[in-house]
């Protein structure tokens, strides 16, 4: 959030893992995700919302324990804000893979992505994998310069996008 001078002031939110009774505030905001950015997911708004609620619950309560798929939430007073997830990369396992990044435009700017990637990291460290990697898609110059000022890298790798094969990703690393 910006002030009338144009500084920045941090806000803070709960940063939290996930937890089963979050499921119909995570469908929402997976929904707001899909349609405030539709390019930097892996599933359309029409598939997401056409899925049944019992599914968005499964998921929750998959990421919401043990070390290998982990959901964080952004939870300032009962609206879910902001999500950032981790999982295990299968070739390394000293990494983990950041997906599903998202802070919804009203808390845009205001530190929150920092917060939602440091809470990834604990989770990584406290699960012996000191290494987090993303994905970019190429052109995306803000969310780039963003992850660059929370200390990754651009490792130089480029990858087709999963899902649309006109984009490219680039790949960005740090320490968890």
């Amino acid at each position: 959030m910006t002030t009338d001078t144009g500084s920045i002031v941090q806000r803070r939110a709960r940063i939290r893992r996930v937890r089963p009774e979050d499921a119909a505030r995570m469908r929402a905001l997976r929904l707001e995700m899909l349609a405030d950015a539709p390019l930097a997911f892996l599933e359309t708004l029409a598939d997401a919302a056409a899925r049944p609620h019992s599914e968005f619950a499964a998921r929750v309560a998959y990421t919401s324990a043990g070390p290998h798929n982990a959901q964080f939430v952004a939870d300032p007073s009962g609206r879910l804000v902001g999500h950032a997830g981790g999982t295990t990369a299968p070739n390394e396992p000293g990494l983990t893979v950041i997906y599903a990044v998202y802070v919804t435009p009203a808390w845009r700017g205001s530190g929150l992505l920092g917060q939602l990637i440091d809470g990834v990291a604990a989770w990584s460290r406290d699960c012996g994998r000191p290494e987090l990697l993303l994905e970019v898609v190429v052109g995306n110059d803000r969310a780039y310069r963003a992850y660059q000022r929370l200390g990754f890298k651009d490792t130089g790798v480029r990858v087709p996008h999963p899902t649309i094969p006109a984009l490219t990703e680039l790949q960005m690393r740090r320490p968890a």
